[in-house]
């Protein structure tokens, strides 16, 4: 009996000879007859052969040609990156580079494999942070619970202070408004007695109007001219109240807000690390001294040799120049690297040329930072003196700072300096072991120190958009301050941070800080998106 046209169409033929089909290798996805099975075990494959009766080939995952989706894939095309059947092999990819399917899969496997890794080891760094999470919300009530009771605290002693405040203030009132009535009350019986002496004045005036005694009116001349006019009068004003807004003093001291463009890290992390490979410096056995970030985030750092080097943010080391001293203190200015040292201040041109930019004479430069106004300020030490000046391009001597409003010395040892988006000139004093902040003017604004006896200020940067942040060498910390040197919080990244030095903003809430003593920059990641 002839088969259907519809049962002809269903039976399956063996990929070598078109005879019905009877088994399936699932290796090379080729579909055999009985006699074929036995030719292609005898063909060679690095992987060997897995046959199977055709009617069970399905319980495998198979790959189908798209071409001819009766034939399952044996081969893949790398012309077209494509798995394919024996059949497109001979046609429609004969001249294109075939391999087999087990390669392709093996490779695929490879790949999947080393991307599962890197997803598991993922994962244990998400469960970390996770327990972590789990943790912060348990104990979050308590925490502000007791947040909410030191503010409470603290407005029962300010309310103790205000009252103690103001019972001294009525007493001062009272006291000046006793010496006050007193100054008064002789002022008017002067006043009285001045008035009753000018109309005595005016009546020997008028009395002379009809006289002709020379004599006398000689006589009355240098008394009328001794006589007090008003403008010899002192003058005294109440006593003035200022208008505090104490609303706003008591919320800024109460409860520190968050930072403008974003909201600090519960732990701030370190997202890269980068081994600047400076050498130790015989004596101090120090290696980072300072960075400098470019305009397309790369960074330029000096340390305890003759180079500057300049790293991605990955970590990678892109130029290196040869200069004659340390590289202790860096800036960028107009896009070109600067640096201070050995009574001048210098600049690394496009050519990798060393140009001197202008001599300091006898002071021995330190610190340095271009401003916002296109100058440059330059910590001068000679002696026991330290003084900031601002320089031009050209080395003009624009501005001195060195004494305070009181004839005072403002610093005593001023090493690294920046100036922040207000203006204000910040140095670090190493002698006095604090940060110390004037105006563009050069009057003073604050000083900023820590009571831990670890504190060791070592360099000072400022963010986008004004705080200050403060490497503690000693502390192993870094210190962030309101543009007005008020104390926001620490920064310590997981891991820690050992004997931070240099420090500069990259942006989008990140810093690169450098450890002095192993040579290691620190990536840190501050603020939360």
């Amino acid at each position: 009996m002839m088969a259907s046209r519809d049962e002809a169409q269903h039976v399956v033929e063996c990929d070598l000879c078109q005879q019905p089909v009877s088994f399936f290798c699932r290796r090379c996805g080729v579909n055999l007859c009985d006699p074929c099975v036995l030719i292609h075990l005898r063909v060679k494959s690095k992987n060997g052969h897995d046959i199977v009766d055709y009617t069970s080939k399905d319980d495998d995952d198979t790959c189908h040609c798209d071409s001819h989706t009766q034939n399952a894939c044996s081969a893949y095309c790398k012309t077209c990156e494509a798995p394919i059947c024996m059949l497109c092999v001979t046609i429609k990819h004969k001249s294109h580079e075939i391999s087999e399917l087990s390669d392709k899969i093996e490779e695929l496997l490879k790949v999947i494999a080393t991307e599962n890794d890197r997803l598991q080891s993922f994962r244990h760094e998400l469960e970390r942070i996770l327990d972590h999470t789990t943790k912060l919300l348990s104990s979050i009530s308590s925490i502000y619970k007791l947040r909410k009771d030191e503010v409470t605290a603290r407005g029962e002693e300010w309310i103790k202070l205000i009252e103690k405040t103001v019972k001294k203030l009525h007493q001062e009132l009272d006291d000046m408004h006793k010496e006050h009535e007193a100054v008064l009350q002789k002022q008017k019986r002067k006043f009285e007695e001045m008035i009753r002496r000018m109309d005595d004045m005016n009546g020997k005036t008028v009395e002379f109007q009809k006289s002709k005694n020379v004599t006398e009116m000689q006589t009355f001349v240098p008394v009328i001219q001794k006589q007090e006019s008003l403008s010899d009068v002192s003058q005294y004003s109440f006593p003035k109240l200022y208008a505090y807004k104490i609303d706003e003093y008591l919320e800024n001291q109460l409860k520190e807000k968050e930072l403008p463009g974003g909201i600090i890290s519960a732990i701030p992390t370190v997202t890269s690390v980068i081994d600047t490979g400076f050498p130790a410096d015989e004596e101090y056995k120090t290696r980072l001294y300072d960075m400098a970030v470019t305009d397309d985030n790369k960074v330029w750092m000096g340390g305890a040799s003759g180079e500057l080097k300049l790293f991605d943010l990955q970590g990678n080391l892109h130029h290196t120049v040869n200069i004659t001293t340390h590289g202790m203190y860096l800036c960028t200015y107009n896009k070109q690297v600067v640096y201070s040292g050995t009574q001048a201040v210098r600049m690394i041109s496009d050519t990798d040329t060393v140009v001197t930019m202008f001599t300091t004479g006898d002071w021995e430069p330190y610190g340095v930072t271009s401003t916002a106004s296109g100058d440059l300020l330059v910590c001068l030490r000679k002696d026991d003196q330290t003084k900031v000046v601002r320089y031009s391009s050209t080395g003009t001597v624009l501005h001195e700072i060195q004494y305070d409003s009181q004839c005072q010395l403002l610093y005593k040892w001023a090493v690294y300096i920046t100036e922040n988006v207000n203006r204000d000139i910040i140095v670090t004093d190493w002698e006095k072991n604090a940060v110390i902040a004037v105006d563009r003017l050069g009057i003073f604004r604050y000083s900023y120190s820590d009571k831990d006896t670890k504190f060791a200020v070592s360099s000072v940067t400022t963010d986008s958009v004004g705080h200050v942040v403060v490497t503690d060498f000693g502390g192993n910390k870094i210190h962030m301050l309101d543009r007005d040197g008020r104390f926001l919080r620490y920064i310590i990244p997981e891991g820690g941070i050992n004997n931070p030095r240099a420090v500069c903003i990259l942006g989008h809430g990140e810093m690169m800080v450098g450890e002095c003593l192993t040579g290691i920059a620190k990536r840190i990641k501050y603020l939360e998106e």
